[in-house]
This record gives C-alpha cells, structure tokens and sequence, in this order.
C-alpha cells in the first residue's frame, strides 16, 4: 500500500463509512425539517437509520475478512474509523432523544 489512506478508497471500506456518515447526518436533518418532538411510534426516518447502521455490519465484516490479513495496520486504522462514525451516529440519536424529554 502506498499510502495510510489507500484502503478509504476501496468501496467495501468506504460504502460503510459513507453510510454512517449518513446515519450520523439523518437525526439532526429531520430535527431541522420536522423538529425534535415525541413520538407515539418511530417514523420513517428511524426506520431507515436503523437499516443504514445494520447494514454495515456484514459490509465492515467482509472488509476485516479481506483485508486484515493483507494489510493488518491499515486495516485496523479504517475499522476503527468506521467504529468512530458508527459511535457517533448512535450517540447523535441519544443526545436528541434526551434533548426531546
């Protein structure tokens, strides 16, 4: 690999990424559109937050599966990233969720 970064390139590390950044993204888009109110039932949007983030742990398991062997440093540097983003997003939902008590 020539370079820290050469991995984010690759589309089974960066589709992940990309979708927790959207998962990150998603709660503070419908708090700017809709507002951060209760509901009796989850909408659609946590619906689809709730696909973005389980869909990335086959994809972030075929990554580590692939690549681990290959380049171990590089590897474990981009899962954690992904690791980052994922916390974050899951955090972004808990903080609005305790905003809206």
């Amino acid at each position: 690999m020539d370079t820290d970064t050469s991995l984010l390139r690759k589309p089974e590390a960066l589709i992940p990424l990309v979708m927790a950044l959207i998962a990150l993204a998603m709660p503070f888009v419908y708090v700017a559109l809709f507002g951060n109110v209760r509901q009796a039932d989850e909408g659609t949007a946590a619906h689809l937050f709730q696909l973005l983030m389980i869909a990335q742990v086959p994809l972030i398991g075929f990554f580590a599966i692939k690549w681990l062997p290959r380049a171990p440093k590089q590897t474990l540097l981009t899962l954690a990233l992904q690791g980052v983003v994922m916390l974050a997003a899951l955090a972004s939902v808990i903080l609005l969720e305790s905003l809206a008590r």
